[in-house]
């Protein structure tokens, strides 16, 4: 295996975000230590590891939700304090989780307007919205039977993405998406798979993506990233890796873990 460069000492050229010597303590519990990476105009990266690894609280620092307790995170080259989601929304940030944030009752075009109505005073447009829904759904080339269709009845590959298009509809630059493919069979993971490829193929947005498939990692991912014990473990593309490396390291490094703990105990 032939790591590259880590994160934190590269060259910023090219780089939308830069995350610096990030650390986080939650009382006696340390989830990051050091943690330094980097993220390409236009690039997917994977961001892997062991359950617990602190791979979710990452992405929650870098989409505003937390603060890091040490580090520092820059945009284009230029420092920047996180104070809220909002403010990182605001600067182009935005997260999809598994929980995804849609309300099932409410149509495809209503969620994807959620908290940002068209207003046609003083009642809602519906009208507009449900036409800008259904053009930039189609030129995402999601494929949803009607924008008019509550979100329930809906696959859960098309509910999350329709959570990514809302995403990029809003002029997110960088889209941090925590487990996308969790409990999806092949063919809803075809659909964000496929939605990720395509915005790769356009440039215009990042994405980093926390998976624990590996096989739809290298597939999509442009770099992959491990974070073991609180740090990048590992930087390398997905050219120069194999799922079954990938496996092999966090499977060697649970064992080693968990002979720890039976030291200790």
């Amino acid at each position: 295996m032939t790591t590259q460069t880590p994160a934190g000492n590269g060259p910023a050229a090219g780089d939308v975000l830069r995350a610096e010597h990030i650390s986080k303590r939650f009382g006696a519990v340390t989830a990051l230590t050091d943690v330094n990476l980097r993220l390409a105009q236009g690039e997917v990266l994977g961001l892997i590891g062991d359950n617990g690894a602190g791979k979710s609280t990452l992405l929650k620092i870098l989409c505003g939700f937390q603060p890091p307790d040490s580090g520092r995170i820059l945009l284009d080259g230029e420092e920047v304090k996180l104070k809220s989601v909002d403010h990182a929304r605001s600067l182009g940030i935005d997260a999809v989780y598994q929980d995804l944030a849609l309300i099932n009752q409410l149509t495809v075009y209503h969620n994807m307007f959620l908290n940002r109505e068209r207003i046609r005073w003083p009642l809602l447009n519906n009208r507009i919205m449900r036409k800008l829904a259904r053009e930039h759904l189609n030129d995402m080339g999601v494929h949803i039977p009607s924008v008019d269709v509550e979100v329930a009845k809906l696959s859960g590959g098309q509910r999350q993405a329709i959570a990514v298009a809302r995403s990029v509809y809003t002029d997110a630059k960088i889209l941090l998406l925590d487990e996308p493919l969790a409990a999806m069979g092949v063919k809803e993971g075809a659909i964000i798979l496929d939605l990720i490829r395509d915005l790769k193929a356009k440039g215009d947005v990042s994405v980093i993506v926390i998976a624990h498939n590996y096989a739809q990692v290298i597939e999509v991912c442009d770099r992959i990233n491990l974070l073991q014990q609180g740090t990048i473990a590992m930087d390398i593309a997905s050219s120069e890796t194999s799922a079954q490396e990938l496996t092999d390291m966090v499977v060697a490094e649970y064992r080693r873990a968990l002979e720890e703990r039976q030291r200790t105990a």
